[in-house]
């Protein structure tokens, strides 16, 4: 006689979900009503501008052009401009960098999705704290630094190399160490 089949799956542990899936999920319904197509140049918008940028200027939402009401067969779909919220002091540097902010959002997505960037002036809704670099105190680094340098003969030259030398030494003791 036959042994009865067991029905049920083994246990392999707790599901384990990554916390950016979740996030994903809840966002993309709502960035979909701003022209989004999914979360990722809002969450990966620091990876695609940089730090530095992104520390004053966010993205806000991408306006698609109006499809024609008789759209040829083979005719691409036009691109999308992407508004940006910029800090009014920073307007200008990120008008001159938008054909690299362009470039990186389309590499990002894999396609051309950006044409052009529209900005709009205006305190941006995370702020985002400039790195605090906190002082050197390592005297092993430092005298290390100092003897690495002793050869350079402008004085500012090898105070500024002493500097970065001892941050540099004393960074990677703490990694090491």
């Amino acid at each position: 006689m036959a042994q009865p089949r067991s029905y049920r799956t083994p246990y392999k542990g707790p599901k384990t979900f990554a916390l950016a899936d979740l996030t994903a999920k809840a966002m993309n319904p709502v960035l979909a009503k701003q022209g989004f197509g999914a979360a990722d140049i809002v969450l990966h918008w620091d990876d695609i501008v940089g730090e530095r940028l992104a520390r004053y200027c966010e993205p806000v939402k991408l306006q698609w052009p109006a499809r024609p009401a008789k759209a040829e067969p083979g005719s691409g779909q036009e691109p999308a401009s992407l508004v940006v919220r910029v800090e009014s002091g920073f307007a200008l540097e990120l008008q001159h960098v938008s054909s690299i902010v362009i470039e990186r959002v389309n590499a990002h997505l894999g396609w051309r999705c950006i044409g052009r960037l529209l900005l709009r002036q205006g305190p941006i809704g995370i702020s985002r704290p400039a790195p605090r670099r906190r002082p050197v105190d390592d005297p092993a680094a430092r005298a290390e630094a100092e003897k690495q340098s002793a050869g350079v003969e402008d004085e500012a030259l090898r105070t500024a190399l002493t500097r970065l030398g001892s941050r540099v030494l004393s960074d990677k003791s703490a990694r090491d160490g």
